[in-house]
């Protein structure tokens, strides 16, 4: 093989591992599209606060049941607001991990990809 055919394989090999990202890219952004169009949401104390939200991380609102509105104990309150926004981000999480298959990019590739 002549050095040209090699460097015309090469560049072969690059088009189509270029092709393939590019199709990767297309999957990601499709997969992050359907999560971002989903209603999730987060739920603490067994329903008495809830976060809602997309997929895409913007959140709707929150509800508050009365039953927890008690001006001498706001720290279980906060907590409760805290832990029914991780169980929303937690969904996300879940939800944006199905809509790509299971493929856990990590925060480092996502950027790449176009994320």
């Amino acid at each position: 093989m002549s050095s040209a055919e090699g460097a015309g394989g090469k560049a072969a090999d690059l088009g189509a591992l270029l092709s393939q990202l590019g199709q990767v890219q297309r999957q990601v952004r499709a997969g992050q599209q359907e999560a971002a169009s989903q209603v999730v949401e987060g739920v603490a104390g067994g329903g008495l606060v809830k976060v809602v939200g997309t997929g895409g991380l913007e959140v709707a609102g929150v509800t508050i049941d009365s039953s927890v509105l008690d001006p001498a104990d706001v720290d279980a309150l906060q907590d409760l607001v805290l832990a029914a926004f991780r169980g929303y981000l937690d969904e996300v999480r879940r939800l944006q991990r199905e809509a790509l298959g299971g493929l856990d990019l990590g925060s480092g590739l996502e950027g790449l990809l176009g994320g």
